[in-house]
């Protein structure tokens, strides 16, 4: 009785905050082959145009491709105009309430009378242009932990392999994170001082089309996920290309353990960033999904794209099929090949990322004996944010975060285990079916 009423109470809660933004737009299906003109985008619209197949066809056939050679789309060439520029942070909202736009203005205000210190931000051009020009420059905020240790903390290290009595010292170690879609530029950025006190820095990445990347034309991010199909892998695409990017800065800066943790559409950029690059060891993901589609087709945050598809004629299985090449799923063989830690957080009330998505995730990392540990919250996907809930979420990511590093600096015969049987002890699911 209080398990049904708990849950009747988190759904309603989700809901409400998930309808609160009345500013979402539905906008008209496009198959955007155009964003996609360098990876076969061209050859397909000529096809549709020739009337050799439909534009349904086309984009799922694309998508196939981009699956069976994954590399050829998501390998790129390292950006050369790396640079630390100090601005001033500001709040770029994407929903217009009052408080928020209270916020804003006080950020600005601070800003001008001198009350708010500029703050260091890695930039460059993203190797993956979008023909958009405030997207193409990359914006990271950059929390540097002091001298690559905790604070306070003096932690000697024993070489193994050598002299047990040589000491060696703590590996420089970062991660870079990714917010949820829509995020403002202060989303995330308490990970930053709060993994600075463990000796690790951080790269605070805005995703594409989002704060500092966003077209003038838009209030929300809607060009990271939209239905425009071949914008959306695009976005993947480039997100996908500024995390290696930022992987590459960190390197040689000197940085030997790295990692990245994202939420939401985060975690399915970080995800496909992991699958395709074996540097990022440590990898978080704060809610996760298998397939793209089913994401965008069952999430109340994406109901007005859901519209969009709906009223042009597709089904979900046409929406699962022509964004596989965005779908974590399609690079699970790709993630397992290379050893690292693995988080899934998840809740079971969640609206957005609904439980059974979730739940294929784990089911799929057994199958692959992807080495993971899995929290669950008692909450929803936009409740996560909310007191307690974030509280706890931020107990799960950050302590995961802590041991997981620690692990990686003490050598490689700790670093990594193969996975234990699903319902070990340190699987930490609640009221789950993996059936």
């Amino acid at each position: 009785m209080f398990a049904k009423l708990y849950a009747k109470w988190m759904f309603a809660w989700e809901t409400a905050l998930t309808t609160r933004d009345e500013n979402r737009v539905e906008r008209p299906l496009e198959w955007g082959f155009d964003f996609l003109a360098g990876f076969g985008g061209d050859e397909a619209a000529r096809a549709v145009a020739a009337g050799e197949m439909t534009a349904l066809e086309a984009m799922v056939g694309l998508n196939e491709r981009i699956a069976r050679e994954p590399h050829s789309f998501f390998d790129y060439v390292t950006p050369t105009d790396f640079r630390i520029e100090m601005r001033h942070p500001q709040l770029y909202p994407t929903n217009v309430r009052p408080e928020t736009l209270e916020l804003e203005r006080e950020y600005k205000r601070q800003a001008e009378v001198g009350e708010l210190r500029r703050e260091p931000f890695l930039r460059f051009t993203s190797a993956s242009a979008s023909g958009y020009a405030e997207n193409d420059v990359v914006n990271a905020r950059w929390y540097e932990a002091e001298g690559g240790a905790a604070a306070g903390e003096k932690q000697v290290l024993r070489d193994t392999q050598d002299d047990k009595s040589k000491s060696k010292r703590k590996p420089k170690q970062a991660m870079i994170v990714m917010p949820q879609w829509n995020a403002d530029a202060i989303s995330h950025n308490v990970f930053g001082p709060l993994f600075n006190k463990f000796g690790v820095s951080v790269l605070r990445l805005s995703k594409p089309y989002h704060d500092a990347r966003r077209p003038a034309e838009l209030e929300r991010s809607d060009y990271a996920v939209s239905a425009n199909v071949g914008r959306t892998i695009a976005a993947c695409r480039q997100a996908v290309v500024d995390i290696r990017s930022c992987v590459d800065w960190l390197e040689a800066q000197g940085y030997e353990q790295i990692g990245v943790l994202g939420t939401s559409l985060g975690s399915c950029y970080a995800f496909i960033a992991a699958a395709m690059d074996a540097r990022l060891k440590v990898c978080a993901y704060n809610h996760a999904s298998t397939w793209f589609g089913d994401v965008v087709w069952t999430g109340q945050s994406t109901r007005h794209i859901h519209a969009s598809f709906e009223h042009a004629g597709l089904t979900r299985d046409d929406v699962r099929k022509m964004l596989v090449a965005v779908s974590p799923m399609a690079y699970m063989e790709q993630y397992a090949a290379n050893p690292k830690r693995t988080l899934v957080v998840y809740a079971p009330y969640d609206l957005t990322f609904i439980h059974e998505l979730s739940v294929d995730v784990l089911k799929n990392f057994d199958r692959h004996k992807v080495d993971y540990v899995a929290k669950v919250l008692p909450c929803g996907h936009y409740t996560t944010g909310e007191t307690p809930f974030k509280y706890i979420d931020g107990w799960y990511l950050g302590s995961f975060v802590w041991s997981s590093f620690r692990r990686l600096a003490e050598g490689p015969s700790t670093a990594f285990g193969a996975k234990a049987a699903p319902n070990s002890a340190q699987d930490d699911r609640f009221v789950v079916d993996r059936k």
